[in-house]
């Protein structure tokens, strides 16, 4: 058994980084996995005022594009900004996000609960 104390915890690189190209912005880009507390922002932020999901693709991206070191590259205020992209290029990296942070529709429906 490899029982672990906290400083093996907190010391942890849990945190992997994956590298996709999204044609329709001529590159490639980082996504990254999620701290827990940006999980639960982001579960926390899917439901709307009016009781809709609003914004989910940008709000997940926006979470997990970085840099080469793990830095978000957008802000909560970037948002709607980064919603007005290309459907097509903000679900190449939802799609990965979700993959790598074990999210699915599954997860959605039930912060949609909460």
């Amino acid at each position: 058994m490899n029982l672990l104390n906290k400083e093996n915890i907190l010391a942890a690189n849990d945190l992997p980084l994956e590298c996709l190209t999204i044609p329709e912005w001529g590159g490639d880009v980082m996504v990254r996995t999620m701290t827990g507390a940006d999980r639960d922002a982001f579960e926390a932020s899917l439901i709307g005022k009016e009781g809709r999901m609003e914004n989910v693709r940008a709000r997940l991206v926006s979470l997990t594009l970085c840099d080469a070191n793990g830095v978000r590259l957008f802000t909560d205020a970037e948002v709607a900004a980064l919603g007005n992209k290309s459907a097509k290029a903000l679900d190449r990296v939802f799609t990965i996000a979700q993959r790598i942070n074990g999210i699915g529709t599954d997860a959605v429906d039930t912060a949609k609960k909460v």
